[in-house]
């Protein structure tokens, strides 16, 4: 078991519309960033690309990092001792000219749509993590952060 766990999240903005994951269970409809954990071999990019396959079907250019978010349960009013430390490494991605997303064949049972949704649209929806206004301030001002991979210094 880890102590946090390190997701790996596609920000796709096109004609100012964000590409969402739609998921429907007994909290009703509500909406992720392509997303998951890194998992053991795989590198922030690696899985970023994976997760954008798995969950929108779409091949993507992995661009520079928008921002990061940290879920930590012991800071949370709400949180139960199952919930799990998390930080999300949220890129700045670009869907491949080819690449129409969709619903995967292979998908989470909870998992009913893929969806772009336009941003001044965002504030009619749930949104999990709730960074709606995180990704209507980055649409603006495109401010990124450079994720720095060891195997690409040189000494």
């Amino acid at each position: 078991m880890y102590h946090i766990r390190v997701r790996a999240c596609a920000l796709i903005i096109e004609n100012d519309a964000v590409l969402l994951v739609e998921f429907e269970d007994e909290n009703g409809v509500h909406y992720n960033l392509p997303a998951g954990g890194v998992e053991k071999g795989e590198s922030l990019i690696e899985a970023v690309k994976r997760e954008a396959w798995e969950e929108a079907a779409i091949e993507v250019e992995v661009g520079p990092i928008a921002f990061v978010h940290e879920m930590a349960p012991h800071l949370l009013s709400k949180s139960s001792d199952t919930t799990i430390h998390q930080i999300s490494i949220i890129f700045d991605c670009k869907r491949k000219e080819h690449s129409v997303p969709k619903l995967p064949e292979t998908r989470d049972l909870n998992q009913t749509g893929v969806k772009w949704i336009p941003l001044s649209k965002l504030h009619e929806i749930i949104l999990y993590p709730n960074i709606k206004q995180h990704i209507i301030e980055y649409a603006k001002n495109r401010k990124t952060l450079e994720l720095i991979e060891e195997h690409t210094l040189t000494y």
